[in-house]
């Protein structure tokens, strides 16, 4: 597959966005099909925004203004014809995502992949019904798309493996460092680990075992410390493996088990809270103080893509 093949995106809301914004610095010619045309002006003002970020870094040598230049938006399918690969990124809904692939099999040559930025809904449910389901991959990003080095290539029952050693290899080409699952299973590896993670530390805070802030705060200093530069089973092989052992035996038993969602999450979003998107959290926070909190993540996101960068799990460069 041509390194610099154009491709196309469906959906521009701000994952759409960030993955649109992914693609075009790494040299590609993008389409992006949205529903409503009217949004195309906020869409490439946040797009320029982003693009403007990875240029302030040093990441992207072109301008900004250059690069929108092979940026397309469209809400006409049929622009989408003669691309090779189309990533989907609009709600997690299973009809809508399985109505824009019957839209896009109209216009797609049968070897066209179709991804999608699904974050837990089984690949294998998405490919069913379709004409070719062999070519339909989940995509799974990372917000913010354009700066985080994660990827997970996930094939469903029905997918051929060649194409998601495509996708890998386009995922490297775009700075990515993807993982691939040849069988379909919801949430795939990162959401599966982090959902069990959260469900812990609801049971912490709701049985009173520990505040909100201390659970982040033991978090960010141990979990946060290591997790960058070494995966868990890596991190177990520099740490000694058998002491974990013994604590799995003792501490598995003990673990929330729980199948319901958490009272507290099921109460904050009844209230209408987003996070600091609208400055209503688990935290408090002031239109400002919320204002803030993001600029801060994006710095950060883009110190720890240099640091993982520098500190690169490539087999080739650590295992020599």
């Amino acid at each position: 597959m041509n390194q610099k093949i154009r491709i196309g995106t469906v959906g521009l809301g701000l994952m759409g966005s960030s993955i649109a914004t992914c693609i075009l610095a790494a040299g590609h010619e993008v389409t992006s099909l949205v529903k409503d045309i009217a949004i195309a002006d906020e869409a490439r003002t946040r797009i320029h925004g982003f693009l403007k970020q990875l240029y302030d870094e040093g990441i992207l040598s072109e301008t900004p203004e250059d690069v929108l230049e092979r940026h397309i938006i469209t809400d006409n399918v049929a622009l989408l014809r003669d691309h090779e690969v189309v990533i989907e990124s609009i709600t997690e809904n299973i009809d809508e995502k399985k109505s824009v692939y019957h839209k896009l099999e109209t216009v797609l040559s049968s070897t066209a992949i179709i991804g999608s930025n699904t974050s837990a809904i089984p690949v294998t449910v998405l490919q069913s019904g379709l004409q070719h389901p062999e070519r339909v991959l989940g995509i799974h990003w990372a917000e913010p798309a354009h700066i985080t080095r994660f990827m997970e290539v996930i094939c469903g029952n029905e997918s051929d493996v060649q194409y998601a050693y495509q996708i890998v290899a386009l995922a490297e080409s775009w700075g990515k460092e993807p993982s691939l699952l040849k069988k379909d299973i919801r949430g795939f590896i990162t959401n599966r680990i982090m959902y069990a993670m959260l469900r812990e530390a609801f049971h912490l805070v709701e049985n009173g075992y520990a505040t909100m802030e201390d659970v982040d705060r033991s978090l960010r200093n141990d979990l946060g410390y290591w997790i960058t530069f070494a995966g868990p089973f890596r991190f177990m092989d520099l740490t000694g493996i058998p002491a974990y052992l013994t604590v799995m035996k003792d501490l598995f038993p003990e673990l929330s088990n729980a199948t319901q969602a958490p009272k507290l999450m099921e109460e904050l979003v009844a209230s209408g809270a987003k996070g600091v998107s609208n400055a209503q959290g688990f935290y408090p926070y002031t239109p400002q103080s919320a204002e803030h909190w993001e600029e801060q993540f994006i710095e950060f996101s883009y110190d720890i893509r240099k640091l993982a960068k520098k500190y690169s799990q490539n087999p080739s460069e650590n295992e020599k």
